[in-house]
C-alpha cells in the first residue's frame, strides 16, 4: 500500500484554504487532513505553495483532445477526450453526445459502459443533450434528429447500468409522464435547448427535472411579464444550473444575476467543451459542417455558438476575474457542488478524509501543475 503526503501548500478543505494542512492519501482515498508538520513515513509531495484543491468535475464534455463524441463513439475517444480535459484539471467528465440517431445513441451508451468497466480516468457516465429538444431553441444541433421518446427509447436511453446518466430535453416536447419514467429509471433530467414558458418548465421540474443545461443559453428569457424557462431555474431554489464562464455564452452581469438568485451550491461550472481543447487543430466536423474556433470562440459556418473552446480551470479562472468571487469558491462550482448534483457529494468533491484523492495542484494564475485521479498522478 502507497501513502502519499501532500504538504506544503494552500489544501482547500471545509473551512477554506489552509496553508499549514497536509494530506494523506492511501488506496486512492484520502485518509487524514493533518496539521503542522507532515508525518515521517510515506512518499512526501510537495506543492511548492501552490493551491491543491479538489479535482473539477465536468457533466457537459462535447470532445477534446482532438475527438468529438458523436464522431468517436469508443472506448478509445472517450479515453483521448479524458485524457486532454484532465490536462486542465478535469478528473470527473460525462462524455456528452448531441442530439443524434438512435443508433449513435446505442453506441455511445455501450462505450460509455465499457469505458467504466475498463477503468478509463475520469468517466462517470454519459450526458444525452438531446434528442429531445425544441426546434425554434436547437442551436447548433440538427433539429432532423429531434423526437420525442416512446417507451423503447426512454430505456434505451436509461440504459447505462454502471454509471450516472443526465439527459437534456425540453419540458415543453416531452409528455410529463415521459420525464417521470425517465427518472424512475434512474436518470438525472434537465431542462435545456426549450421554449417552454414558466409553467411549461414549473410543470417539468414537479415532474423530476433537477437542472437546467447551460442556463441562459437556448432557451426562453426572463420578461417582465413572462418568465420563461430562465426565470423557473432562477425562481427554484432545489434545481441546479451549469453555466458556461467563458465571457462569450453569457454576460458577466447575467451570471452575477443566477449566483445572487440560487441558493449558494447550486450554480455549477460546465465547459461544452468541443475537440478542440487540448487538440492540436482549431475545427472539426459536426453533421457534415465545419465547426471552427476563431479566438477562443467556437462558431458554425452561419456565425451561430457551437459549444466552446473552454477548459475547468479556464472556468475557474473565468469565475474569479469575470464574476469576482474568491478562488474557493469558484473552485466549489467546479467541484463540489456539480459532485451534489451528480449524487457524488458523499465521495467527491471535497478534500476530506474517506474522499476520493481526485487532486489538482493550481499556481497563482490558476493554471494546472498537477493532478491526481485516484491519488495516481
Amino acid at each position: 500500500m502507497t501513502t502519499r503526503i501532500f504538504h506544503n501548500g494552500h489544501v482547500l478543505t471545509a473551512r477554506g484554504f489552509e496553508r499549514d494542512a497536509c494530506v494523506v492519501v492511501e488506496d486512492g482515498h484520502v485518509v487524514a487532513l493533518l496539521h503542522g508538520e507532515p508525518p515521517a513515513r510515506g512518499e512526501r509531495i510537495d506543492l511548492q505553495g501552490g493551491w491543491l484543491v479538489p479535482g473539477f468535475i465536468d457533466v457537459q464534455v462535447n470532445g477534446g483532445g482532438g475527438v468529438l463524441f458523436n464522431n468517436d463513439t469508443s472506448v478509445e475517444g472517450i479515453a483521448a477526450i479524458g485524457r486532454a480535459h484532465r490536462g486542465f484539471g478535469t478528473t470527473g467528465f460525462l462524455p456528452t453526445l448531441i442530439s443524434d440517431d438512435a443508433e449513435v445513441m446505442r453506441r455511445a451508451i455501450a462505450a460509455t459502459r465499457d469505458a467504466i468497466a475498463q477503468g478509463v480516468p475520469g468517466v462517470l457516465g454519459l450526458h444525452l443533450e438531446g434528442p429531445y429538444l425544441a426546434p425554434t431553441r436547437g442551436g447548433t444541433h440538427d433539429a432532423g434528429k429531434f423526437r420525442v421518446p416512446d417507451a423503447d427509447e426512454i430505456a434505451m436511453a436509461t440504459s447505462l447500468d454502471n454509471g450516472i446518466t443526465l439527459i437534456t430535453l425540453a419540458p415543453e416536447r416531452v409528455p410529463l409522464a415521459s420525464i417521470r419514467a425517465l427518472v424512475e429509471r434512474g436518470a438525472i433530467v434537465c431542462a435545456g435547448h426549450s421554449a417552454a414558458s414558466h409553467e411549461e418548465a414549473r410543470a417539468g421540474l414537479d415532474a423530476g427535472i433537477t437542472g437546467f443545461t447551460h442556463l441562459y443559453n437556448a432557451m426562453s428569457p426572463l420578461q417582465g411579464r413572462e418568465p420563461g424557462m430562465v426565470g423557473a431555474a432562477l425562481e427554484d431554489a432545489g434545481s441546479w444550473c451549469g453555466v458556461i464562464v467563458d465571457g462569450v455564452h453569457v454576460h458577466p452581469a447575467s451570471l452575477k444575476v443566477a449566483v445572487a438568485a440560487k441558493p449558494r451550491g447550486k450554480v455549477l461550472l460546465v465547459t461544452d467543451a468541443m475537440p478542440m481543447v487540448g487538440g492540436a487543430t482549431p475545427s472539426f466536423d459536426l453533421y457534415g459542417e465545419t465547426i471552427t474556433a476563431v479566438d477562443g470562440v467556437v462558431r458554425n459556418a452561419a456565425g451561430a455558438l457551437a459549444g466552446s473552446a473552454l477548459d475547468m480551470a479556464g472556468a475557474v479562472r473565468n469565475t474569479v476575474r469575470l464574476l469576482g468571487l474568491p478562488l474557493d469558491e469558484a473552485c466549489r462550482m467546479a467541484s463540489q457542488y456539480p459532485a451534489e448534483f451528480l449524487g457524488l457529494g458523499g465521495e467527491r468533491g471535497w478534500i476530506a478524509p474517506g474522499y476520493r484523492a481526485d487532486l489538482v495542484l493550481l499556481d497563482a494564475g490558476v493554471d494546472v501543475q498537477r493532478c491526481w485521479i485516484g491519488g495516481d498522478e
